[in-house]
C-alpha cells in the first residue's frame, strides 16, 4: 500500500475545540531583509490531528516526551463503523467486528472510521461528534490496547462533557489519537501506522504527522 497521509493540515483557519485558541503563524524573518524566512507558531498542543498522552487526564500519566517510539509505529486494525451525531461506538460493535474478523489481540492499536471528518467545517463538528461509548472503552482496556485513533475531534461523544472515555483510556495508559483524516482511503483491515508527535517535554499532547502504509 502506498503511504496515506492521515493528517489534517494546520493553518490559521483550521477549526479548533471550543475555547481553544486559533493557531497563529507570525512572520518573524523575511528573505529580503534577514537572508532567510522564518515564522513563529502559537497553537494549542491539541490542534488538528494530535496525540493525547495519558497525562492529559491523569496526574501520574506518562507525558508526550516519555512515550516510547515502539508505541508510535507498528501494525493497526481498522474498524469501519459509520456513525452520526452523538452516536457511540459500543462494545457490541467491536465484538461484532471480532466475530467476522477474529479476536483483537492484547496490546493492539485500533483505528475507528466513523465518517465524521466530512463535517469538519460544520458548527456541530466539535459538539455532536460520535466517539467511543464507555462499554467499548472498558472492553478495550481489558485488552491492554496500545493506542486508539478516531476520525472525530474527540474520543468521547460530543455530548459527554465529563470526558468519560478519556479518563478510562488514560487511566489504563492507552494513547489516544484524534482528528485523523483519510481513514476511508485505507482498503484493508490491517495496515502499518506511524504517529509522530513533537517531543515536547512534560506536554499533555502534540500535533502529529500520522501515516498509514
Amino acid at each position: 500500500m502506498k503511504p496515506i497521509d492521515l493528517t489534517l493540515t494546520i493553518s490559521q483557519s483550521i477549526p479548533t475545540f471550543p475555547g481553544s485558541p486559533k493557531p497563529q503563524f507570525l512572520n518573524w524573518s523575511e528573505l529580503k531583509d534577514d537572508g532567510y524566512n522564518m515564522e513563529l507558531l502559537f497553537l494549542s498542543s491539541h490542534t488538528g490531528t494530535h496525540l493525547d498522552a495519558p497525562f492529559h487526564f491523569m496526574k501520574n500519566g506518562i507525558k508526550i516526551h516519555q512515550i516510547p517510539l515502539k508505541r508510535l509505529v507498528g501494525k493497526a486494525i481498522l474498524i469501519k463503523i459509520p456513525k452520526i451525531n452523538n452516536m457511540s461506538i459500543t462494545k457490541s460493535d467491536i465484538t461484532e467486528f471480532e466475530k467476522k474478523n477474529g479476536k483483537i489481540s492484547d496490546n493492539s492499536s485500533i483505528f475507528f472510521y466513523t465518517g465524521w471528518q466530512k463535517n469538519l467545517k460544520k458548527n456541530s463538528y466539535f459538539t455532536e461528534n460520535p466517539g467511543l461509548g464507555v462499554s467499548a472503552a472498558e472492553y478495550l482496556a481489558t485488552k491492554k490496547i496500545n493506542l486508539v485513533g478516531i476520525d472525530s475531534p474527540s474520543i468521547d461523544v460530543g455530548k459527554d462533557q465529563s470526558f468519560s472515555v478519556h479518563h478510562i483510556l488514560s487511566k489504563n495508559n492507552i494513547l489516544i489519537v484524534e482528528n485523523l483524516a483519510n481513514l476511508n482511503k485505507i482498503s484493508s483491515k490491517e495496515f502499518n501506522f506511524t504517529i509522530l508527535p513533537l517531543k515536547l517535554k512534560d506536554a499533555t499532547g502534540s500535533p502529529v504527522r500520522a501515516i498509514a502504509s
